[in-house]
């Protein structure tokens, strides 16, 4: 799949044609550049990740070259999780940034790890299960638009490179701070456009030949491996979701760019 045939990073005007309230006017919404009805990108989503699943943290660490541990690990100490907290890791799917937080919360706490996809849910739990230390992880398959936990329930909630596969994005952001404890604290750590241009070029080279290409090669699809850097070219700015979340009840708002702005980790503090 050549770089040409996939999208340019969005401007203002069509990453704010992402947002729900022009997909809830269009009855459109996308996953990567293909378009679909709005309540049928759920299933494309779906599609997608039980595709995905069986080799997705093996993927992730190859093609980031191990460096999304690294950001995980960051992101997590930004988020300051305590001993007996409860966090929930919405979106939460093979469980990385539920295991460092379990290992900070200790057995006193409790952290949920929260999926619509059961698959992936699966494919993480060889990682958790068979550790005593880590039996305050648990598991909810749900959908994070609509949660299955009562208001002020968690004293963190977490997102890792998932938010933006939501159909509703501000949607699943309200619902994570509703959830949240007065005071509690916010995290979500995502993709985003390289802030060197030369370094942008070379990232928009990687991300859609040599990605794709051992997509095909170690997981037997090259179109997953096309769609994933789709979306992260469509979604905001850190400035601009920085104000979505202000816009959904959080304070203290702040971001950490890391990698050239690959990765940006934002954190907040609901009012």
């Amino acid at each position: 799949m050549a770089l040409w045939n996939n999208p340019r990073w969005f401007d203002d005007t069509r990453r704010q044609e992402q947002l729900d309230d022009h997909i809830r006017a269009t009855g459109k919404a996308r996953f990567g550049i293909r378009e679909f009805d709005e309540e049928k990108k759920v299933d494309a989503v779906r599609i997608h990740f039980n595709r995905v699943a069986p080799k997705y943290d093996f993927m992730n660490s190859l093609l980031s070259f191990g460096i999304q541990h690294a950001w995980k690990r960051a992101a997590i100490r930004l988020l300051g999780v305590q001993r007996g907290d409860r966090v929930l890791d919405v979106c939460g799917g093979t469980g990385d940034l539920a295991i460092l937080a379990g290992h900070r919360t200790g057995p006193t706490g409790q952290v949920t790890i929260y999926d619509i996809n059961y698959a992936m849910i699966q494919a993480g739990r060889h990682k958790i299960d068979p550790f005593p230390a880590l039996s305050h992880i648990g598991y909810v398959q749900g959908d994070a638009e609509h949660m299955a936990f009562p208001d002020n329930s968690f004293d963190c909630t977490m997102v890792g490179f998932g938010i933006r596969n939501l159909t509703h994005l501000k949607q699943g952001f309200s619902e994570m701070v509703r959830v949240l404890k007065p005071g509690g604290r916010f995290l979500c750590l995502e993709f985003s456009r390289p802030i060197n241009p030369v370094f942008r070029c070379l990232y928009d080279f990687y991300s859609f030949n040599i990605m794709p290409a051992l997509g095909q090669l170690l997981a037997g699809s090259s179109e997953s491996y096309a769609c994933l850097p789709e979306t992260i070219r469509m979604f905001p700015l850190p400035e601009e979701l920085s104000s979505m979340l202000a816009d959904v009840g959080l304070d203290h708002l702040g971001w950490k760019s890391m990698t050239n702005g690959i990765s940006v980790a934002h954190v907040g503090v609901k009012r």
